[in-house]
């Protein structure tokens, strides 16, 4: 059996852009005929690849087919660099990476802009919580990720990027009007921000000050600039990084609270296949990682 690069190609483009149509207009041919190729693959591998709802979905036979499809698309980029093709006349390759809100909002994109002059390439970066964008490379959906998961995904490498440092952090008029007076009984009816219901930072560290980290109300601000926004505003209190409230923090706008910080040692894994172009990415972003973050 072999799977043909097109109607791999074809599935992954589906998934990437959630729906047939989309995908028909991103790969210049009719809905009709990408869903031919569809239906061609299943009957090919004798099993379904795609699950058609809004948006649609690979199963987990298409999961392996579309990361088949990503690799190939790595390998054939690296070969047209090898050929000596011109950045003008080959396509920009696109590359899917995931990234935890934090770092996308302080330090991974500089590196990325740095890349991005040098090789002719895009990214599609997927935002969530570091403690789950491992599963994005497991499913194929990514070639690379920035995780708080040290132990390898199964078919990749994995290697220590630092800490991100966290921080209890409030205005100085919120300290004064929910924090006066004894801490504890404070902190328990103190409003504070929240990323969304995966954020613990937050609880990791009302938990250390001896507070039942189910007894405070909780905003719910899930970007990250507008999560430190909210802090500074004086919904509340939070775990901000020190990227993010050093000049506030310097300015006498927020004020920190004390306890120890909050380390989130963070990973980058990526692929486990010899490409010039992944090791490129790899390389820069593990470098700016240990430039930036605390050392663990």
């Amino acid at each position: 059996m072999r799977i043909p690069f097109e109607l791999a190609e074809t599935l992954a483009v589906v998934v990437d852009e959630g729906t047939l149509d989309a995908a028909a207009r991103r790969l210049h041919v009719t809905p009709s005929a990408v869903s031919q190729r569809i239906k061609a693959l299943e009957e090919q591998l004798g099993r379904l690849v795609l699950v058609r709802s809004k948006p649609v979905r690979a199963t987990e036979a298409g999961a392996s087919v579309i990361r088949l499809a990503r690799q190939m698309a790595l390998l054939e980029h690296d070969a047209l660099a090898d050929l000596g093709a011109d950045d003008d006349e080959a396509a920009l390759t696109s590359v899917p990476l995931a990234v935890n809100a934090d770092s996308l909002a302080t330090w991974f994109l500089e590196p990325l802009a740095r890349l991005a002059e040098r090789h002719p390439v895009v990214f599609d970066l997927h935002r969530d919580d570091q403690d789950f964008t491992a599963g994005l490379l497991e499913s194929g959906t990514v070639m690379g990720a920035v995780t708080s998961r040290a132990a390898p995904v199964a078919g990749c490498r994995s290697s220590p990027l630092g800490a991100m440092r966290y921080e209890a952090v409030a205005t100085p008029a919120y300290a004064e009007r929910w924090l006066d007076g004894d801490r504890r009984t404070a902190l328990a009816s103190a409003p504070l921000v929240d990323f969304d219901r995966r954020d613990d930072l937050q609880n990791e560290w009302l938990t250390q000050q001896g507070v039942d980290p189910t007894a405070p109300p909780r905003h719910y601000v899930p970007a990250s600039n507008d999560f430190a926004t909210a802090v500074r505003l004086g919904l509340g209190w939070a775990m901000l990084p020190r990227f993010q409230s050093q000049d506030a923090l310097e300015r006498g706008d927020l004020v920190p609270l004390g306890g120890p910080p909050v380390d989130v040692a963070l990973h980058w894994q990526q692929w486990n296949l010899r490409s010039p172009l992944l090791d490129a990415i790899a390389d820069a972003i593990v470098a700016e990682g240990r430039r930036v973050l605390a050392p663990r």
